[in-house]
């Protein structure tokens, strides 16, 4: 498999079965927008509160255990590895292994999707009270901050799904939260929606290599859940089958003409219109120059293999981006990091293009359902 292919192939792989504002960047100067920006949020078109019928009961409240006190080390050399387990040698964690990432105030730290895929939701403490969720039935990962009503408080696993993904709850007032929505939609903080972080999903070698000073997740006994330090799996056996087109859980019928479910693609909306570029389409093309609704975007390929995207205006400006190799794009007389959007020379140096979203490429089934209209890309008068 061609290395470009590898986080579209890995992290589509672990999604195979049923899932139980405005903190951006990490540095530098230019556009760095909240995550709500308009037309990227569905909370406005959704009726509050949700009500029980919109609500899937899939498993009991904390049978995915949440983790509420997470520990991290350089890596998982030092783990110890029970005799049952599917561990068949090698690194503990290799470098292929998916994980978010997450840059705070200088400090990087990475979640393993083989903890994650487990637990779901990961209660930190990085530079704040953080929260770092991942939902492996639609591929999102959201990080946000851990407060409700302005007051620090603990998500668990509620057990239901919500359009056929995550659904979390606070302690603090027992609302109900969409993760694809990054907000409260049953419960007394219903319409609160989260700050939110960026992050990015990457293979841990590659976060290992742009950020040598990270830390990584380490599971359970290690890290603490809300079901206490035995709540713990063999992280070395796969949770979901990879290589399945179909989830579990998933059983309308699709366009035989659409991506498939587990179709890594980079969703955008804006004023009334939403598009998605499914990682082929981008794959094949490098880049793409595009504008939905009146926001002229930028959507490419990263060298982990995964999708970023960004606004491509910078100083008043609106660019027209082209590859520099498999690391930048040049537009304006500069050359700006696929992986952070940042320009590292020229007359824009320094700048920083605005994300398009704080919420990394997802699975189609997971932007579908939370904007069903979208338009697939390519479509008649779009991009290039």
């Amino acid at each position: 498999m061609r290395r470009r292919e590898f986080l579209a192939a890995s992290v589509a792989g672990l999604a195979s079965g049923l899932a139980g504002c405005g903190r951006t960047g990490d540095g530098g100067t230019g556009a760095t927008p909240t995550a709500g920006s308009p037309g990227d949020r569905r909370i406005g078109a959704v009726e509050l509160p949700v009500s029980r019928g919109e609500l899937r009961a899939a498993v009991p409240r904390d049978r995915i255990p949440a983790i509420v006190d997470p520990a991290f080390g350089e890596d998982w050399s030092g783990l110890s590895v029970p005799e049952s387990s599917a561990y068949d040698g090698g690194p503990l964690l290799p470098d292929d292994s998916p994980v978010v990432g997450l840059k705070r105030d200088g400090e990087a730290r990475a979640y393993p999707l083989r903890v994650l895929d487990w637990h779901e939701v990961v209660n930190d403490g990085f530079a704040g009270p953080t929260l770092v969720t991942y939902c492996p039935l639609c591929g999102t990962a959201v990080v946000g901050e851990r407060r409700v009503n302005g007051t620090e408080t603990v998500f668990g696993v509620s057990g239901y799904l919500y359009r056929g993904a995550l659904v979390a709850y606070d302690r603090a007032t027992g609302s109900l939260w969409s993760q694809l929505l990054a907000a409260a939609i049953r419960g007394p903080a219903t319409g609160e929606e989260l700050s939110l972080s960026p992050a990015r999903l990457t293979s841990w070698g590659e976060w290992r290599e742009s950020h040598p000073d990270t830390t990584v997740l380490l599971p359970p006994p290690r890290s603490d859940t809300v079901r206490g330090r035995d709540a713990t799996f063999d992280y070395f056996d796969g949770k979901y089958v990879r290589g399945r087109d179909q989830l579990i859980g998933y059983r309308g019928r699709r366009d035989e003409a659409g991506p498939t479910p587990k179709t890594l693609v980079v969703g955008i909306a804006r004023d009334g219109e939403a598009r998605a570029y499914p990682f082929a389409e981008v794959r094949d093309r490098n880049v793409v120059n595009d504008t939905v609704g009146s926001s002229p975007v930028v959507v490419a390929l990263a060298p982990d293999g995964g999708l970023v995207a960004y606004e491509r205006r910078a100083g008043g400006t609106t660019l027209r981006f082209r590859a520099a190799g498999e690391r930048h794009l040049r537009a304006g007389g500069s050359r700006w990091e696929r992986t952070t959007g940042r320009a590292v020379d020229g007359p824009h140096e320094g700048r920083r293009l605005a994300p398009t979203s704080a919420t990394p490429a997802m699975f189609w089934r997971g932007w579908s359902n939370q904007y069903p209209d979208t338009e697939i890309f390519p479509a008649s008068g779009t991009g290039e």
